[in-house]
């Protein structure tokens, strides 16, 4: 495959929450989207969901000479691919299912352009199995939503070739995202376990009754995760380490640290842990719907968006 194809036309496979969002995207970084999916209503509910986005993504910034008119939609799946630079797969999470969609996108897409996966829990290697091309099939993993949250999490299979991997970085750099690259295939990827590894902290915590389900959410809203919206919590412990940074964090504060990680909890997950969790949550919620809520949470994730942009212009740790 050629270094240097651009990408200009992307087809999204599976029009649901995530493809939707990637699409919105895609669009307000000024490519041309083709969409696919074989769901009644599938065209109607993707434009909504676009048409929904769309002042989010111009709060953010759109590219130059962008258009909703660029989006297309066609229930034939070989007729979206046909001339796809890039597809972003968002099938049903099943290892049957997205085997065969895999090798039916490979055979209907140009050999030389990208094919990306949203996959959260099947691995590369098994997606790609059936595969006539597989060493231009990569995981493009995003975080929700994808029209929003920069994070691409980036992982090949046995078969990706490095030249793929490559290509797959530079795109999603190039149109605004944080793309990682994943050494190793694991189970979640990466931000998807280290939710998971706080969270099992979280209510071990409140299963011992030492806080609750409002309170847990604030101390870690109101606490590190500020700081966690600034840095990561590798440079913020070099911040922590003072004058020293962390070369003296690791070597006087690395083994209390340890010590605390090693008494961290493994909660049971009861019926009456759920039933608490459920409970504590509508109380916390109160009259808002989960609407009104994801609503604010944009609002909120796109001025934060634009704070670091702003301060991104300067020299800072922010973007170091």
């Amino acid at each position: 495959m050629p270094l240097d194809k651009p990408v200009r036309r992307v087809a999204i496979v599976g029009t649901g929450v995530i493809g939707a969002s990637w699409a919105a995207q895609y669009l307000a970084r000024g490519l041309e989207v083709i969409a696919t999916d074989p769901a009644p209503n599938a065209e109607e509910n993707l434009r909504k969901y676009v048409d929904a986005a769309w002042p989010d993504l111009t709060a953010i910034g759109l590219a130059k000479k962008v258009s909703r008119d660029r989006l297309a939609f066609t229930s034939d799946m070989k007729k979206a691919l046909s001339e796809a630079d890039l597809v972003q797969e968002n099938g049903p999470e099943r290892p049957d299912f997205k085997i065969k969609l895999f090798a039916d996108i490979d055979a209907a897409t140009p050999p030389d352009s990208i094919i990306a996966s949203s996959s959260s829990g099947i691995t590369m290697t098994v997606i790609q199995s059936s595969c006539k091309r597989p060493e231009r099939c990569v995981i493009g993993h995003p975080f929700n939503p994808p029209h929003i949250i920069p994070l691409v999490e980036v992982v090949g299979g046995d078969k990706t070739s490095p030249e793929t991997i490559r290509r797959a970085m530079a795109f999603y750099a190039s149109i605004g995202k944080k793309p990682i690259f994943l050494r190793k295939a694991f189970p979640g990827h990466v931000a998807n376990r280290l939710q998971a590894a706080l969270y099992r902290e979280v209510i071990y915590l409140i299963q011992q009754g030492v806080l609750s389900v409002a309170d847990a959410d604030i101390a870690v809203s109101y606490g590190p995760g500020l700081r966690w919206g600034v840095m990561g919590p590798s440079l913020l412990w070099h911040v922590g380490g003072g004058q020293g940074g962390i070369k003296h964090f690791m070597e006087h504060l690395m083994d209390p640290l340890n010590g605390l990680m090693k008494g961290l909890g493994n909660p049971d997950v009861t019926p009456e842990l759920k039933q608490t969790i459920v409970d504590g949550v509508l109380q916390e919620a109160g009259d808002r719907s989960v609407e009104q809520l994801s609503q604010k949470e944009n609002e909120v994730l796109v001025g934060l968006l634009k704070l670091r942009a702003k301060y991104a212009e300067e020299p800072s740790l922010i973007e170091a």
